[in-house]
Formats: C-alpha cells, sequence, structure tokens
C-alpha cells in the first residue's frame, strides 16, 4: 500500500507539471517532442514482436529466477511462470518504440541495455539499425528465454551478456569505444543505479542518450534521478513519469523539461 501511494503522489506531482510542445521554449526540446516523443511513426515489425510478447503472456511454463539486483516488487527470488514476469517486467510498446525512436533520431550505433529480461524491449532496440545492442541480465533461467527469442527473431546484432552486472558491464566495456545510447533497467537501488550511470558516462560523447526506467517507483529512484540531473556531464533531462532521458550535449545547457506523454 504504502508504495502504491507514493506512486500515486508521484504521477500527481507528473501530471501537474508536464507541459506539451506549446509550452516548449527550446528549440532542441521542441523538436524532440516533435519528432520523437510525440510521433506516430511506427516499427513494420512491431506486430511480430507483439506477437512474441502475446505467446509470453500466455506462457505457464515456470523458470527458477534468482534476483541478483533489487529484487522484483511483485515476486521474491523464487519459481515464476513466464506470464507473470512478462505481464510485470516488460517496458511496455509505448514505451519500446520510443527508446527505438531516440535511437534512430541520434542516430545510435553502440547500444547498452541493462536488465535484458525476456528480450522483447532488446528487441525494439536492435530494430534501430544499423546498431548493435549488448544486452546484460543477471538471471541465467531468464537470459536463456531471451537468447533463445533472439535466436528465433535472426537478430544478429545482439549479444548478450550474462551473470552479474556489477562485474560484466566493467568487463565489457573495456572493448567498447563509445556508448550512444543506454537503458538503465536492472538493479533499481539508489548506489547501483547511480554507479551504473557513472560508468556507462565514461563512455559517453556529447551525442549519447541515457535513459533510466521507473524513476519514479520509488524514494530512492527518485534520488537516483535528482542526483542524475545534478551530474556536471548531464547538459538537460527528460521526465516521461516511465523513464528519465539524459542528454550530454554542452550547448543544452542544464535544461530540465517535464513532458507529456
Amino acid at each position: 500500500m504504502k508504495n502504491r501511494f507514493f506512486q500515486f503522489k508521484s504521477y500527481t506531482t507528473y501530471w501537474l507539471d508536464a507541459i506539451g510542445e506549446h509550452s516548449l521554449h527550446s528549440p532542441f526540446f521542441f523538436n524532440f517532442y516533435r519528432d520523437v516523443v510525440r510521433t506516430d511513426a511506427l516499427d513494420p515489425d512491431t506486430n511480430y514482436i507483439e506477437g512474441i510478447r502475446n505467446k509470453l503472456l500466455s506462457d505457464e511454463s515456470v523458470v527458477s529466477v534468482t534476483d541478483l539486483g533489487a529484487g522484483s516488487a511483485h515476486f521474491g527470488n523464487s519459481s515464476r511462470k513466464i506470464k507473470d514476469i512478462a505481464r510485470t517486467s516488460l517496458s511496455t510498446a509505448k514505451y519500446s518504440n520510443l527508446y527505438r525512436r531516440i535511437i534512430t533520431h541520434f542516430n545510435g550505433k553502440n547500444i547498452i541495455e541493462l536488465g535484458t529480461s525476456l528480450g522483447i524491449n532488446t528487441l525494439y532496440l536492435a530494430r534501430a539499425l544499423p546498431c548493435f545492442v549488448r544486452t546484460f541480465e543477471g538471471a541465467p533461467g531468464i537470459s536463456t528465454i531471451a537468447s533463445r527469442l533472439f535466436q528465433e527473431a535472426g537478430a544478429d546484432n545482439i549479444k548478450l551478456i550474462e551473470g552479474n552486472i556489477d562485474v560484466t558491464l566493467l568487463r565489457e566495456l573495456e572493448s567498447v569505444e563509445r556508448v550512444d545510447f543506454a537503458f538503465l533497467d536492472a538493479n533499481h537501488r539508489l548506489e547501483s543505479t547511480l554507479n551504473y550511470f557513472d560508468i556507462l558516462a565514461t563512455k559517453a560523447h556529447h551525442g549519447s542518450v541515457i535513459v533510466l526506467d521507473d524513476i519514479h517507483s520509488s524514494a530512492e529512484m527518485e534520488k537516483a534521478w535528482r542526483t542524475i540531473q545534478n551530474r556536471a556531464e548531464v547538459f538537460a533531462t527528460a521526465d516521461l513519469f516511465r523513464c528519465g532521458i539524459a542528454f550530454f550535449d554542452p550547448s543544452l545547457n542544464k535544461q530540465h523539461v517535464v513532458l507529456q506523454f
């Protein structure tokens, strides 16, 4: 009940603060909102990916899950039905399409995703061709399912890295020159979120974009989001309630907006 009340209060604040394109004075955010956030452009493969989601939503199979991060608000460390994981842990089509559009708009090539889950969001990210997605998942049972889905989809521009992200992220980034886009949906704790962000920021450039999922899901995540907004290397942010978007272009000169979505 406490978490629901917190989220209700957070959404009420967001709803009161959120603005549309006619209230945006920044040319950057006006164009970003019009061309990326509010566009009706659809991925032609959306139906295929959503078909996979629908199959997962009806899958009664049980998988053993050990959460290396903050765990789930719906489950503890246990065996779970795939359909329950799909119901509670996947990004919606609305947001996954948004992330794909962001990558395309900013011409992202090197993509990082922390928290593969069953791989639906990963498939959306990988549709922003030409790009290469490195996706990290800590739960072996879940990563096995995602890996199979990637193979069935013929998504050969995805590399799945299994294991504790605290270890695998640093190791994998040694071979990555720069990160163009990153999506953080793994350990929803303050310290881990900030640690992952700071690691990724060392590979960021002026055109990079980092997206954080569930920024209003808890007091810890809201604190992480406020801290990131004040990072010296972050020059603009956009709050869409479900996610927060950080930009690294110095010309944006510390702009922060709350956008209707």
